[in-house]
Order: structure tokens, then C-alpha cells, then sequence
């Protein structure tokens, strides 16, 4: 007997809920198979599990290299390989429920990615970005605190906007924020950051806060809790006021972050702990290192270096 597709997806999106996936996470694997089904149905006339072949997938894949965006661009790897992450974990599922096979559910691979190190900001030019937002308004005042707390702390965006009053421990200089796996950390925050928040909690939130039952620390012109897409177009006009090229990203001020704690050469364990990953090995997706770095980490760690900084007599000197 043949199985629907629709009622495995709705299955799936809900054992992901209930494994403490992230909403954003769930909405973002439902929109790939979602997007996938579509495209199946409409090309190959599919609609069932039992129906779907290899070929199927080899043949969705093809399309993902040769799709174009509404601005006429080929999708980015990364980009095609979050849709076959999504695709990938629903026919992982389906085969764990005896629908499809072992060699169907493995069979997606995933496409090469190009090794780009990650946009971090420099201190000077995050400091410049920081200074420039109007803080004379209480949006202003709201805006720079945010952004001043996600330079502070690395927080996640979803960890930011999660956040309550009571998530701020002034006396202690922490909060408490909730992160992937609604795990709860508590993460330092800086001494700037610090004097923002407060004087946003005391002075700028109480006006904002037209809704009392609201507890959300961050809350928009309607007095609810601030949205993802407000927080989005905040940090791009911020971006935009300081003169960046690239469009900047909520994403940026956590690895803009890690980059400096590491420069500054805090213990990776820890700085992995306030981040909230389970491993060091993340590390290596946030922190930027240029050349400069290397070269300076080289010129004091290398042996051979010491060596010449005592002018090691075993050295030739220079034929003429």
C-alpha cells in the first residue's frame, strides 16, 4: 500500500520538535522537503515513498546545480546543501520507519563547499559601527544595548531575542540565555554591554513596554517581544550607517567575538563553553585569523624561531 508523503512529514517535523530542535531549524527542514516533494511531484509524477528511486534524487540534485534565484544566480553550495541536509534527514526517518531503504536514505551526497573563512569585523570597526547608532531615541538606546550585548557575549540571535528581564543578573555581570536543545548557559557579559542593559532595563524598556504582561527584555514598537526580521533590519541599517560593503548579519557579532577572545588568546575550552558548542572542533566555523596572526603565532612558538632570536652560530653566513 502506498504512503502518502504528507503525513510522514508532518511525523518527522514533529519528532524533531520533540528532540529540542530549535523553530528555526524545524521551519527551515520543512520548507527543503517541502520545496523537494513539490519539485517531485510536478516532474516525476511521485507522491508516495514506496515510488521514490535514486534516480529521483540524482535527477533533484542536477536541478538544485542548475536553479537560478529571482536575481538569475546559481545557488550557493552551502545553500544546496542545507536543502539536501533537510531531504537527507527526512528519508533517514522514513527508512528507520521501514518506508524506503537504507541505500535510498544514504544516497543523497552532500556538494563540495569552498574553504572561506567567515566575515568577523575588526574591533575598530565594530567600535565605530557601535558609536554611530543614535542612542538620544529609545529605539536608538534598544538598538545600540542589543548590539552591544550580541558583541559582548557571542550570543545567537534566537538567544538574544529569547531573553527575559529576569534572564539579567546585573550584581553578577551574567545572563542566562537558552540555547540550541533549549539548554540554558550562563554567559559574562563586558562592562560597556553591562551599563547599556541597565540603563535600558531602568530607563528606555518601561516606556516601551506598552504590554505588561510582556517579560521580554527586547521588545518592539508594539510593546511584544522583538521579532527575528526586526532584529534583522536593525543590524543591516546599522551596517548599512557604518559604511559596510557587505550587508551585515546578527551572525557577524558572535564571530566577530570568538575572533577577538582567541586573538587575545583566551582558553579555547571556555570560550567554546560561553559560545554554547558541544565541541572545540566549532570553533574553527567563527574564528578569523589573518596572516598577521599566523605569522606572529609562528615567530614566537616555533622553535627554530627562538633559535634566531639568539642568533644561533650553526646559521651560514651569506656566500658573496
Amino acid at each position: 500500500m502506498a504512503t502518502d508523503f504528507t503525513p510522514l512529514l508532518e511525523k518527522h517535523l514533529e519528532r524533531l520538535r520533540s528532540l529540542a530542535y530549535s523553530p528555526g531549524t524545524v521551519r527551515s527542514r520543512s520548507y527543503a522537503v517541502r520545496e523537494f516533494l513539490r519539485w517531485l511531484s510536478a516532474t516525476h509524477g511521485v507522491a508516495s515513498a514506496e515510488r521514490l528511486t535514486t534516480e529521483h534524487l540524482r535527477s533533484w540534485q542536477v536541478a538544485l546545480s542548475r536553479h537560478r534565484t529571482a536575481r538569475g544566480e546559481f545557488l550557493r553550495p552551502r545553500s544546496i546543501n542545507k536543502k539536501i541536509e533537510g531531504v537527507r534527514r527526512f528519508l533517514t526517518d522514513l527508512h528507520d520507519q521501514g518506508h524506503v531503504s537504507e541505500v535510498l536514505a544514504g544516497s543523497l551526497e552532500y556538494v563540495k563547499e569552498p574553504k572561506l573563512l567567515p566575515r568577523a569585523l575588526q574591533h575598530e570597526q565594530m567600535r565605530a559601527l557601535l558609536q554611530a547608532i543614535d542612542t538620544t531615541r529609545p529605539e536608538g538606546h534598544r538598538d545600540r544595548t542589543m548590539l552591544e550585548l550580541l558583541y559582548s557575549s557571542g550570543l545567537r540571535a534566537a538567544e538574544l531575542l529569547g531573553m527575559d528581564v529576569d534572564s539579567v543578573d546585573l550584581e553578577h555581570r551574567v545572563v542566562t540565555v537558552v540555547g540550541k536543545g533549549r539548554k540554558e548557559r550562563v554567559v559574562p557579559v563586558g562592562a560597556t554591554a553591562l551599563r547599556f542593559i541597565e540603563s535600558y532595563i531602568k530607563a528606555v524598556r518601561p516606556p516601551l513596554a506598552t504590554d505588561p504582561a510582556c517579560q521580554a527584555l527586547f521588545v518592539d514598537g508594539t510593546g511584544k517581544r522583538l521579532p527575528y526580521h526586526t532584529l534583522r533590519r536593525i543590524v543591516l541599517r546599522a551596517g548599512a550607517d557604518a559604511g559596510l560593503v557587505e550587508p551585515l548579519t546578527a551572525h557577524m557579532f558572535r564571530r566577530s567575538c570568538t575572533s577577538e577572545l582567541v586573538r587575545g588568546n583566551a582558553n579555547l575550552y571556555h570560550v567554546s563553553r560561553m559560545l554554547g558548542h558541544e565541541t572545540l572542533d566549532t570553533l574553527r566555523h567563527y574564528v578569523r585569523l589573518n596572516i598577521a596572526d599566523i605569522q606572529k603565532t609562528h615567530r614566537l612558538t616555533h622553535p627554530r624561531e627562538r633559535d634566531e632570536s639568539r642568533r644561533n652560530e650553526d646559521a651560514p653566513e651569506p656566500s658573496m
